[in-house]
């Protein structure tokens, strides 16, 4: 009997552990730049929530002056409390329209990373 062995030519294991290493490599670059991508977003829509979380804080600040000033004037029988009333109401409904626009820009999810977050959950069930 007459045993010959035939051997098959291929890549190897070492072959396939360099290109499964390759493709990992490769994987790991692609979320990286999708991650860098979102990131320049969130930064952006992260410096407009803080300027518009100042400019909400600096007009609660107004109204309250205002507003404090306002029970100051009242307390006068002069009739320039009318304008102070008007700038407590302008103020109050500024702050008012920048929390909400705030709080919508939260609830829109402008500060998260879809893409990258779809991206990883997508290779973590495919792996598994």
């Amino acid at each position: 009997m007459d045993h010959t062995s035939t051997t098959v030519h291929g890549p190897g294991l070492l072959g396939g552990l360099t290109s499964l290493a390759k493709n990992v490599f490769g994987l790991i670059v692609a979320r990286l730049e999708l991650a860098a991508l979102e990131m320049t977003e969130v930064r952006d829509h992260l410096l407009e929530l803080v300027a518009i979380f100042a400019l909400a804080v600096i007009c609660s600040w107004f109204a309250i002056a205002y507003g404090t000033a306002m029970i100051v004037a009242l307390s006068w029988e002069a009739l320039g409390w009318k304008i102070l009333l008007i700038l407590f109401l302008v103020f109050i409904g500024i702050t008012a329209a920048l929390v909400f626009k705030a709080r919508a820009m939260l609830k829109e999810g402008k500060l998260a990373f879809p893409e990258t977050m779809n991206e990883l959950r997508n290779d973590r069930d495919m792996l598994l």
